[in-house]
């Protein structure tokens, strides 16, 4: 008997999901409306559960809905069904579906702050977003702000064939609000047949006036020329200037110090005998190239997964896609940690490959604990329900972990052994004083100026899509600013190594990381401007979710 019972719960939700699923509906079937989150529209990030707000649901029973895909749990996606009754091609007039009565001040305090706050809402049909607006702000006989809330929604339907292609949302029937009021929620369907084609429904939501603006491309043009500039700087440095003392060097390795001629020693060659000595905190300094050498190539990775599969298109895809790639990637944390590391003669190579392996996963996963407790304190929807937190770290623990061990004893056996060109140096020879700008931390301030340079352009596009509702798709455009941010900051990290070692300094190491580092803090300090500039976001929890 439980087992009909079961199958029958199965099949039912089969019939609810199938068609959600494969995007096609016969006719009178049902379509889902889910009411996903409400929140302040200044504030991208401080979204709460749609019915959290003292709103109703409509006369059809509820159906559950479960976080299908991680990525959709991580970035706080609350479906909750809406209870209208939708059928596919079959409009419907006016009809009421809930009310409510403001009998309390709880209630009607409620709606007026989130009409105060300009409250936006969003659902989703057929995984197509609709955005709406809780209600408007007028200005009263005596000057007074009065509050209205939208009580009708007219939902318009495009369909090609058997498939949704397009909807719409027009709030209608402006309501005042006030204490014991009752408020009267009514809806209207219809459907119309279109001749837009399923696989380009999401260029509606597209924005190519702002993408596409000359400004992006002259920026691309910007960063090209720079490219060229520096490659053509370092070529000159190293065809010219370092080619024939390198080959000079392996060639008198084995000539006695008292009979070579150190007439023309200065700069970088009087340190050669130091320039390969292992820097200082060899095991994060290699665990930090490994993992930036992974994280490096998932941003290449789902970058072209974006240009190929159209991932903006589905919720938590992005996501997902690099929670995926993450996992798959760990073993190039492990070779070219482990490699490193070998090479500068480590000897504690597990707790190296440990700390490769936690290194951003801590990281990442410390901050967003942390801001968790803010999302919790606020009861939003931004809150990681803790199953999602025990999957992250099952992953790390069964997947990553395992894979960055594999790529640390692969990088030791294949490339792990030290082959320098000289001899390095038993005793460490001594840093002569140097003017400030010369300094390692100076040379890694400036190294990061460029770098931003090439991208910050871009950096205005990515902010404002992630903050102002725009949806970003133009990744071709951050494929050609990501390669012009490789090349540059390779020819960057090159000159300042060679400035480095012209003053007879051979920290190198540190300094090329540094000043290749140094470019995210100019994209936090960028941050700052935009925040305060170029936004209108207000209180601390999406302070805290910002910086």
């Amino acid at each position: 008997m439980w087992r009909s019972g079961v199958l029958l719960v199965l099949v039912a939700a089969a019939a609810v999901f199938a068609d959600e699923h494969s995007h096609t509906y016969k006719e009178e079937e049902q379509v889902v409306l889910w009411m996903n989150t409400v929140g302040p529209y200044h504030n991208r990030q401080e979204t709460y559960r749609f019915f959290s707000l003292p709103f109703c649901h409509g006369p059809q029973s509820s159906i559950d809905h479960y976080h299908e895909t991680l990525g959709e749990s991580l970035q706080g996606i609350e479906l909750e069904f809406s209870g209208l009754d939708i059928k596919f091609g079959v409009d419907k007039p006016q009809e009421k579906f809930c009310e409510i009565e403001l009998s309390n001040d709880e209630t009607f305090k409620a709606l007026e702050y989130s009409v105060k706050n300009h409250y936006w809402y969003q659902m989703f049909v057929d995984d197509l977003p609709i955005w709406g607006i809780v209600g408007d702000v007028q200005k009263g006989q005596d000057a007074s702000d009065e509050y209205y809330i939208w009580t009708h929604k007219k939902l318009e339907f495009g369909f090609n064939g058997n498939q949704i292609v397009d909807v719409n949302l027009t709030s209608e029937a402006k309501v005042k609000l006030a204490p014991g009021a009752k408020i009267v929620f009514t809806y209207q369907i219809s459907w119309k047949k279109s001749s837009v084609l399923f696989v380009k429904r999401f260029e509606k939501y597209l924005d190519p006036n702002f993408f596409q603006h000359r400004i992006h491309w002259f920026s691309i043009f910007n960063s090209f020329m720079m490219v060229i500039f520096l490659i053509g700087l370092v070529s000159m440095i190293l065809m010219r200037t370092l080619r024939k003392d390198y080959a000079r060097y392996r060639r008198d390795e084995e000539i006695d110090d008292m009979d070579r001629d150190l007439g023309d020693e200065y700069g970088w060659k009087q340190i050669h005998g130091d320039v390969f000595r292992s820097p200082a905190y060899p095991t994060m300094f290699s665990a930090i190239i490994g993992a930036g050498a992974q994280l490096g190539l998932v941003c290449l990775c789902v970058i072209l997964m974006a240009i190929v599969d159209d991932l903006y298109t589905g919720r938590g895809s992005i996501m997902n896609a690099a929670i995926l790639v993450y996992a798959a990637t760990s073993p190039v944390n492990g070779y070219f940690g482990g490699s490193m590391y070998f090479k500068f003669g480590g000897k504690e190579w597990i707790k190296q490959m440990l700390i490769s392996a936690a290194l951003i996963p801590s990281i990442v996963c410390g901050f967003t604990f942390l801001i968790n407790f803010v999302a919790i304190y606020y009861h939003a929807s931004r809150a990681i329900p803790f199953t999602s937190m025990l999957a992250v770290f099952t992953i790390c623990l069964f997947v990553v972990l395992p894979l960055t061990l594999s790529g640390t004893v692969l990088g030791r056996s294949v490339s792990g052994r030290a082959s320098y060109p000289c001899r390095v140096n038993t005793v460490p020879r001594p840093i002569p004083e140097k003017k400030w700008f010369m300094e390692p931390l100076a040379i890694a301030l400036f190294g990061g100026i460029l770098p931003f340079g090439s991208i910050f352009i871009e950096m205005y596009f990515i902010f404002t899509s992630f903050w102002a509702y725009k949806i970003y798709y133009v990744y071709g455009f951050m494929l050609l600013v990501f390669i012009i941010l490789v090349l540059v900051t390779i020819c960057v990290t090159i000159v300042c190594s060679y400035f480095l070692l012209n003053a007879e300094d051979y920290r190198w190491q540190w300094t090329s990381f540094c000043a290749a580092a140094s470019t995210a803090l100019y994209v936090y300090f960028y941050s700052f401007y935009y925040f305060f500039f170029k936004t209108k976001m207000y209180g601390f929890f999406q302070t805290s979710f910002y910086f």
